[in-house]
């Protein structure tokens, strides 16, 4: 299987095993350009709860990890379910950092620039 369908169905099975408990929550899935999203909008009582849960993209072959809001380590998620570590970016993260983080875990900073975040 092409590793690009391979990650866009690893993706879409993560947050829908996300999503599983929460019946109020919005999985949002765009295969066309790559973004998928767990949001939220409901109310608890008078309390309204709005808002991206999660937010993954695939750009260029990799894994984007732009929003988390849980407590949940995403990329070890994905790294368990089979995405190889270079191919994840964690996207919330400013690019300096990124590049320290690659230089971490051997990444080379030609791999990790390779990947461009959406404008």
């Amino acid at each position: 299987m092409d590793r690009i369908k391979e990650y866009r169905r690893i993706v879409c099975d993560f947050l829908q095993e996300f999503a599983t408990n929460d019946v109020q929550a919005q999985l949002i899935f765009d295969p066309v350009r790559d973004h998928y999203l767990v949001m939220h909008n409901e109310w608890r009582n008078e309390y309204r709860i709005y808002g991206c849960a999660m937010q993954l993209d695939i750009i260029e072959g990799k894994i984007w990890i732009q929003h988390n809001s849980t407590e949940i380590f995403i990329d070890q998620e994905l790294i368990q379910r089979g995405v190889d570590r270079k191919d994840i970016i964690l996207g919330f993260r400013s690019p300096s950092v990124r590049k320290l983080l690659a230089a971490n875990i051997g990444i080379s900073n030609q791999e990790q620039n390779h990947a461009r975040p959406i404008s």
